[in-house]
């Protein structure tokens, strides 16, 4: 018989589409809080409001900080909806429950010559060197997620016609377009996968390791942080900096909000303006520009 958080793991994988990523997170913290219910022999379905609560408050006085409650209670209360969903209880006790407000905290932009000097860091004499020139060109040149990156399969790329079917969250396929210059070190790189020991079941990734394996999270974001340090650049720099990079830069260039929303593979126009930095002043300043009531007055 399965356990409760086997039902829960199942519903978040086949019934939310979630990531692997994100069901680990939601699991870890409900361990915590599962942990915190058994010494107070409470069974998660019969946790009540004051006990979630006392949990969340003696949680945030070890020292997390508001980004982390947040996430916390955001999987206490996606558990309990989901008890609610299976008729497993009546009540929700996380009705009540709010998350701590959180700052817009944007991640650091790179600049153009910034992103020069991370690629002049490459040592193209190393056997890696191709492909991880490769990498950076695929991160800011299309702005793809890390997840997106290491799943990425030869098949899918359409070099003729010059887009790449990327698997996003939730499994959802999007076409992306790929520039000349990324597909020119894919060419490179390409080369000198080809003499490597693939590993069965890898033979299709595009970005490997030197044994032949598929590269991991990881291994990108040590990949990035080597790159960044050798560069001398002292920003915070990980592989998701070259994606908001990638849209800045869009926007800043007068590109299309909305087309922004679907190279990212963002279902809520909201995602993408955090993404960059759109705020009211500047939808205030598209209102006044472009609306005809105000074009009428000008």
């Amino acid at each position: 018989m399965l356990s409760i958080l086997d039902e829960y793991h199942i519903y978040l994988k086949m019934e939310k589409s979630l990531s692997e990523n994100t069901i680990e997170g939601y699991e870890r913290d409900l361990k915590k809080l599962f942990s915190y219910l058994a010494d107070a022999h409470i069974l998660p379905e019969e946790a009540e409001d004051r006990h979630l609560r006392d949990f969340i408050i003696e949680t945030g006085e070890i020292g997390i900080n508001e980004r982390s409650l947040a996430r916390l209670i955001s999987s206490i209360k996606s558990f309990y909806k989901f008890l609610i969903y299976k008729d497993k209880i009546t009540i929700d006790p996380t009705e009540l429950i709010q998350s701590p407000k959180i700052g817009l905290r944007l991640p650091d932009v790179l600049t153009l010559s910034e992103i020069d000097r991370i690629i002049e860091a490459i040592d193209l004499s190393k056997p890696e060197g191709h492909r991880n020139r490769a990498i950076i060109e695929v991160l800011y040149g299309s702005g793809l997620r890390v997840s997106e990156l290491i799943n990425l399969r030869i098949s899918n790329i359409y070099f003729n016609d010059g887009y790449m079917l990327v698997e996003g969250k939730g499994n959802k396929q999007r076409l992306v377009p790929i520039s000349e210059e990324s597909k020119k070190q894919i060419d490179f790189w390409v080369n000198d996968r080809n003499h490597l020991n693939i590993k069965k079941g890898h033979e299709d990734y595009l970005f490997l390791n030197r044994r032949g394996s598929r590269l991991t999270r990881m291994m990108i974001f040590t990949i990035v942080k080597d790159l960044t340090v050798t560069a001398g650049i002292h920003k915070n720099v990980s592989p998701h900096t070259f994606r908001h990079s990638f849209a800045t830069h869009l926007l800043e260039n007068g590109a299309n909000l909305r087309a922004i929303q679907q190279l990212l593979g963002h279902e809520s126009i909201t995602t993408t303006e955090l993404y960059t930095h759109i705020d009211v002043q500047f939808l205030r300043k598209t209102i006044l520009e472009f609306h005809p009531m105000n074009q009428k007055k000008k």
